[in-house]
């Protein structure tokens, strides 16, 4: 068990290098969540409305957003950061670092969270949508009163969905130097060889990805029973 007592040794010096690694990526991954939300949850809403049968029917508008949104999620995320790095040099006025890491972040999560609020908002039972609409209740009514408070256990189960999207999304970055667990596992462990490093990094992940999900499933039975 010398690899035990090696890790104990080095532990001192790995602890403020991962935890920093750690505040990174939770810094990238909440204010992409906090993007992906405020653009795609209104995207997901406008998909659902401008179907045929929906609140406003508009086909073409619905076909230009579904281009859209199948495009973003076509791209595999390492292509897109790249694709990027002119705008998020625009945005940030670099392309280094947690802080240009949040652009390709949210774009790349915007088209799958948007898809995942258009299936959740699909499963609301559409007589109580039609109960509504006779009583005379506007269609931005019906959203937010309606639409959006049914399906709150779906909108939150794809909510956590996407974060954990997105915390995987992150380690990738790393590999241009966006910051992160995943610039630690490539910097101090690929490049030098060092397992300890790297499945550290991966320890960690996984401890983030199972309490957010934990604290997500616990949500999602409380708006499930309300």
């Amino acid at each position: 068990m010398s690899w035990i007592h090696e890790l104990a040794e080095r532990w001192p010096d790995m602890w403020p290098v991962l935890w920093l690694g750690t505040l990174d990526t939770l810094y990238m991954v909440l204010w992409a969540t906090l993007f992906t939300v405020l653009f795609g949850l209104p995207l997901g809403v406008l998909l659902v409305m401008t179907d045929r049968g929906g609140l406003t029917p508009a086909p073409a508008v619905k076909a230009v957003l579904g281009a859209i949104v199948n495009i973003g999620r076509s791209l595999p995320f390492i292509v897109l950061m790249v694709a990027v790095l002119s705008l998020t040099r625009f945005l940030t006025g670099t392309t280094l670092g947690p802080t240009a890491a949040i652009v390709p972040l949210s774009i790349g999560a915007i088209p799958f969270f948007a898809r995942l609020v258009e299936t959740a908002l699909r499963e609301v039972d559409r007589g109580v949508i039609e109960a509504s609409h006779a009583m005379g209740a506007r269609r931005l009514t019906i959203v937010a009163k309606v639409l959006l408070p049914e399906a709150l256990p779906g909108l939150i189960a794809g909510l956590v969905m996407t974060i954990v999207a997105l915390i995987s999304y992150s380690a990738m970055a790393g590999a241009i130097g966006g910051g992160g667990l995943g610039d630690i596992a490539i910097r101090y462990g690929y490049q030098r060889f060092d397992d300890y490093y790297l499945w550290a990094t991966v320890v960690f992940l996984v401890i983030v990805v199972q309490l957010i999900q934990s604290l997500g499933d616990v949500l999602v039975r409380r708006m499930s029973h309300r």
